[in-house]
């Protein structure tokens, strides 16, 4: 650890974590815009006040921007850009899909215009096949956005189903996943979002398993793990240090981050977070 961070800190005097300076390509964290809290452009710039140079971007879950007035979904998209920061869709695109190839454009169209950077593709509830996630991938490119595909082992996660409904689904091939994940990222897709639901959400027990052979067989440069847990993301901290890609609730970001700069931390993280940045 250093003595202080190249960041506007009090208290600098304390030894930290490295952490490096925005745009950064590692040790990502993405923070959720409006979506089980309702708020606005005056919550969204106070949390950007006291802790934007924590937050790599923001991210519209569960098509939340399409229940907005169109000039509240720019202004927040606005803040975000203004701190530094990128905007993903989220994976509404599921739903886009059922209307055709119009329909995408459109879309796609509309994004761009309203300040989105990132098109997060999920295939929790529908069936893509790889070769349609790749020509997903250079549409989105094509359009001048990055691709995010989300991809996971849970059939039928990225909503709000509980544990039971879940449990009654298959579970998908980790080996599949780190496949289309790779054939992702050769077809230019920017970062694979690693769905929850399955690892160690509306599980019995975490498969711990699948994160290590995710983390493993794609990088760890290359995937951001969905966290909005405390004991989620200590554990993905504790087990695969502060680089790790981390999505959490905008609620967690003075959390997550105290865990990443190793001055707070429960139990199983007490003074474990090292990074000495050389």
């Amino acid at each position: 650890m250093s003595n202080a961070i190249d960041h506007n800190v009090s208290f600098n005097f304390v030894p930290r974590a490295y952490r490096p300076q925005k745009p950064r390509t590692f040790g990502i964290t993405e923070i959720r815009a409006p979506h089980y809290f309702a708020y606005g452009t005056r919550h969204m710039q106070d949390v950007f006040d006291i802790a934007g140079q924590w937050i790599d971007g923001i991210k519209w879950a569960g098509g939340s921007f399409a229940l907005a007035p169109t000039e509240q979904v720019r202004a927040i998209n606005n803040i975000a850009h203004e701190n530094g920061a990128y905007v993903s869709s989220g994976g509404w695109i599921e739903t886009i899909l059922r209307y055709g190839d119009d329909a995408v454009d459109q879309y796609l169209k509309e994004a761009k215009e309203v300040g989105f950077d990132v098109i997060e593709i999920s295939t929790g509830f529908i069936m893509l096949p790889t070769s349609g996630l790749q020509r997903l991938v250079e549409k989105v490119i094509k359009a001048g956005l990055k691709a995010k595909p989300e991809l996971g082992i849970q059939i039928g996660s990225g909503g709000d189903s509980a544990e039971e409904e879940l449990a009654a689904e298959d579970s998908k091939d980790i080996g599949d996943l780190i496949d289309r994940g790779k054939k992702s990222l050769e077809a230019g897709a920017d970062i694979i979002m690693i769905e929850s639901e399955g690892i160690t959400e509306n599980v019995k027990n975490w498969n711990t398993g699948a994160a290590a052979s995710i983390m493993n067989g794609l990088g760890i440069e290359n995937v951001m793990f969905e966290a909005a847990d405390p004991l989620v993301f200590e554990w993905y901290l504790k087990n695969y240090g502060n680089e790790v890609n981390l999505f959490v609730d905008h609620s967690q970001i003075l959390q997550l981050e105290g865990m990443r700069q190793n001055i707070w931390g429960n139990k199983g993280t007490w003074g474990r977070i090292i990074n000495p940045g050389y």
